[in-house]
């Protein structure tokens, strides 16, 4: 095959996917490939795939129409949690080329001259998941004022309902030294922003590699890539993506109260607000621990934006334990919610429990929950109006608009002023507009806000 001149991306799930698919998006420009839009004719497609609903066959055939339509001829290289998976399914997408494994897909250079159209099924190189040893560190760097940036990898957690870790592997972290030295390289391209990223970042420092059999030591612990990151000059903030409650001690609370560029943003998985489905789920705290760190951020930092995870329809979830994880979360002093259903998930043991909550009945749930979520991104919006806030500003997907995040994580839309885009600018948050976002008027015009 000749060697192909442009490549194109499409990234399905989180944030840390995002991270890894710029990262490899760099890899082929360093190689001397061009890279184009998703929507335009290219050599190759490249799909990072995710696996945390069961829409994730759907959309990745999707997608992959998608791509052909653009170019017929193109190959379709698949990677990503759902390719590891569940990569012979995927092999038999109609028009799929190439399925990358979790060990593989940074290797994904060493495949494309052996590249095919002369067979049915596409290659599969997928080695089983404990090959998924190394860390291999990466971050993002686009059209976004923000970078995503990974300090960890794969989950040591066994959570019943969760393919995390047979997709990605046990927990494995980047070195103190290398996250700080890719902050540094990030603010050289001028991003003002870093979102710190992973499956589970709070048991940051398991150190580069798992070998079998062993327990790796920790050299660090997440506080302290968190009070050295804090030292880099240029980046304006650092957001901490997700932390699990259990790991989000008092100290790292503490110092994200005093920092100087960490912002007063906490997201914190829940899952449940009742103790039956928190054990059922294997998750490692109580409600009672979770209601504890709420507390404690907002006795600190009153001003502090806390975003929850909720699942619901877990088996075995009663309409009365649901009501009882609804007026728990209705209690807490929370800022807004993310809602999952539960879908079984294959080779997972929730998958077999007993218990299964009808699928309408579910759906309902998530309704009761998203519109609760509604409510409290609402009123934590109405106690700052009136505030003076530093707000980071992007493009909208409105031309004629410009939107951005204050520190707490209050989404602002204001018109579009080019010359402010990727300035962190003091403003006046004037009232909340009918997209529930806020109306703000900018302060000194070009003053930046350090």
């Amino acid at each position: 095959m000749a060697t192909p001149k442009t490549v194109a991306f499409h990234t399905l799930g989180c944030k840390l996917n995002y991270s890894e698919t710029s990262s490899i998006e760099r890899m082929f420009e360093d190689h001397g490939y061009g890279t184009v839009s998703f929507k335009e004719p290219a050599d190759i497609y490249v799909i990072n795939t995710c696996s945390v609903t069961d829409f994730a066959d759907k959309k990745c055939r999707q997608i992959v129409r998608q791509a052909l339509r653009h170019s017929p001829e193109a190959f379709v290289v698949v990677i990503g949690c759902y390719a590891q998976l569940k990569p012979k399914e995927i092999s038999e997408i109609p028009g799929v080329d190439l399925v990358l494994g979790a060990a593989e897909k940074f290797r994904i250079l060493e495949y494309i001259d052996d590249l095919s159209k002369s067979t049915d099924k596409g290659l599969v190189l997928a080695s089983e998941i404990k090959a998924a040893n190394n860390f291999v560190n990466a971050f993002s760097f686009g059209d976004r004022t923000r970078s995503f940036l990974k300090v960890q990898d794969g989950c040591d957690y066994k959570c019943t309902f969760c393919t995390i870790p047979l997709a990605r592997g046990k927990s494995r972290s980047d070195t103190v030294e290398s996250v700080v030295a890719n902050a540094h390289k990030i603010a050289e391209m001028g991003v003002n922003e870093i979102v710190l990223t992973g499956v589970n970042i709070g048991d940051f420092g398991n150190g580069t590699a798992v070998i079998e059999g062993e327990r790796p030591k920790k050299e660090a612990l997440f506080i302290d890539l968190i009070k050295e990151l804090d030292k880099v000059e240029g980046i304006k903030r650092f957001r901490i993506s997700s932390i699990e409650p259990n790991l989000c001690t008092k100290e790292i609370i503490e110092f994200v109260a005093q920092s100087k560029r960490f912002v007063p943003h906490f997201h914190m998985p829940l899952q449940s607000g009742n103790n039956k489905q928190l054990r059922m789920m294997s998750r490692r705290y109580k409600r009672e621990l979770y209601a504890e760190r709420v507390d404690l951020i907002k006795q600190i930092m009153p001003h502090c934006c806390i975003g929850v995870d909720v699942i619901v329809g877990f088996p075995g979830e009663t309409k009365e334990d649901f009501l009882e994880t609804y007026r728990f979360i209705n209690e807490l002093d929370i800022s807004y919610l993310h809602v999952f259903t539960y879908s079984e998930r294959a080779n997972t043991p929730a998958a077999e429990m007993d218990g299964k909550v009808d699928m309408g009945e579910r759906k309902r749930r998530n309704e009761m929950l998203r519109i609760l979520s509604e409510k409290k991104r609402h009123h934590f919006y109405e106690q700052f109006i009136g505030q003076t806030r530093p707000v980071l500003f992007e493009k909208h997907k409105d031309t004629k608009l410009m939107s951005g995040f204050t520190d707490n994580y209050i989404k602002i839309e204001m018109p579009l002023e080019e010359s402010v885009l990727n300035n962190t600018l003091p403003v006046q948050l004037v009232s909340i507009n009918g997209n529930g976002h806020v109306d703000a008027l900018i302060f000194d015009n070009m003053v930046s806000v350090e």
